[in-house]
This record gives C-alpha cells, structure tokens and sequence, in this order.
C-alpha cells in the first residue's frame, strides 16, 4: 500500500486505530484461492481508504439522524395508539397482542430498568404524584429503539395495523422493518463500519404495491437498501424532506476499486425511484 506522507499514516492510525482501518481496506486486498489475501491490489493508497472511512462517517451521522425523527414518530403514534385501549395498556399484558405471553416479562424488565434509572423530571413527576405509574404515551419516552420495536410487536394486532397502514406496510413488514432498522441504528451509535454491511433481508409488500420501493434496488440485503427503507418511512410518514442521504451518498469518493456498488447502489439509484430522486 503506498502510504503517501508517513508522518500523516502515523497521525491517522493513531487517531483511528489500525483495526479499524483495516475494514475499510479490505476490499483493496487481492483474491486468492480462499478468498481475500494479505496482499493489496497494485495502486492501493491510504489516502483511498482514509476516503472511504471519512465517507462512512458521514454516512452513519446522517443515517442516525434520519432514523431519530421516524423513531420519534413511531414512538409518538405507538403511545398513542396504545392510550386508546387504557392509559396503562404496558403494565397490562392481557391486553396486549398474542406475541405478549411470549415477550412481555422479558419487555417489563428492560422497561423497569429504564424506569428505575431515570432522573428525567417527568418521571420524578409521576413518582411523587402518580406511584411512578406513567400512562403508556409517557412511557414510551423512555423507550430505546429496540425496545420500542418489541413493544410494537406485543401490541395488538389492532395498533400495529394503525401504526403501519400510516405508512402502507402490513403490521408483520413494519415489524420487521422496525428490528432490521435497528440494528442498523446500533451500528451508527457505536460507530460501526456501515457503507458495505450485509444485512438481513426486510420483508417487503408484494411488487406493485409500491412501485418506488420495487424501483429502488434488487439487493436487498445491501446498507442501500436498508437506507431506502428509511427513505421510505420519511416519505410515507411524511416527515418532511428526505435529501439528507442522497446529498451525503453523492459525495461518495472516487477511489480505485470500490465503487457505490459496493453499497448496493444500481447505477442510476439517484433515477430510477422517487425515492432517491431530487
């Protein structure tokens, strides 16, 4: 690997760390018999994967933001949805959706820890006025995106069908969004490297439902897809403008032998749906 400036190498393997970088350069090794080799490809430069790393960073800033304000909504419906049957529908599993009896004591946990731990001034409220039982839109502020994606699926059939149709998704496709989407979530919180992660495949509608989703990409378990997912739930819960991604996926770097395929990406993604469109 030409390593350009040797003072500079120094400095960004000190301020990265060399196991780091070394998946970030991993598609810059030579094949072999058993797959990739220790051996970089002829013309791999450092300043071609400090590219590709300066990339990534951006992308998962602006993937995290994006998935905050479709967490936000989902939170805010979910809650609600869930007042309509009783203010403390979470503390009371019977009348939940079927998947409770498995789920709920495992759910309860996490949400007591939560409960437990905070020293939000809304909770302390309700501790001293209310015993500390928070009605479920309360609740659900103190909710991470896991556990909100489980308590979507211990809901009622009839909340998550409410909660989905906002976004024409059948409840089991929003659940699976929901826990895909996730991990993906977790992956930018601890800044992992995202921009050619394989990922499981989402449940999708059937095609022709939505044809912008049918258009965007076949690889579906390419970071691609995953971000088109997003670009999806911002559009169809009309949360605004969805140009963050495709301004950051723009300035992808033109770097010998990786390309935006290896994201998933077909070669017009920024045409072919309305969802990456201008």
């Amino acid at each position: 690997m030409d390593v350009g400036d040797e003072d500079d190498a120094v400095a960004l393997l000190q301020r990265v760390s060399y196991y780091r970088l070394s998946g970030y350069w991993y598609p810059f090794r030579q094949f072999s018999d058993d797959g990739r080799s220790s051996t970089f490809r002829p013309g791999t430069r450092l300043s071609d994967v400090k590219a590709l790393y300066d990339f990534d960073v951006q992308l998962r800033a602006a993937t995290f933001a994006e998935l905050s304000r479709i967490e936000t909504f989902v939170r805010s419906r979910l809650g609600h949805e869930l007042g309509r049957i009783d203010p403390c529908v979470h503390l009371m599993p019977d009348k939940l959706g079927t998947e409770a009896s498995k789920h709920y004591a495992k759910w309860l946990r996490g949400y007591e820890k939560e409960l437990d731990k905070s020293r939000a001034d809304f909770v302390v409220h309700h501790k001293e006025n209310y015993d500390g039982r928070l009605p479920v839109w309360v609740a659900v502020e103190l909710l991470d995106w896991g556990s909100l994606a489980w308590l979507f699926s211990i809901s009622p059939r009839t909340v998550q069908d409410s909660v989905a149709g906002d976004c024409g998704l059948r409840a089991p496709q929003l659940g699976d969004w929901l826990r895909k989407l996730n991990l993906v979530r977790n992956t930018c919180a601890h800044q992992g490297r995202l921009f050619n992660r394989v990922h499981g495949r989402p449940k999708l509608p059937g095609l022709g439902v939505h044809p912008d989703l049918d258009a965007a990409t076949s690889q579906w378990q390419r970071t691609f897809a995953q971000l088109t997912l997003v670009q999806f739930l911002l559009d169809r819960f009309g949360l605004g403008r969805r140009t963050m991604l495709p301004a950051v996926l723009r300035r992808f770097p033109e770097v010998q032998f990786v390309t935006m395929a290896n994201l998933g990406a077909p070669p017009m993604w920024d045409r072919d749906s309305r969802l990456w469109g201008p």
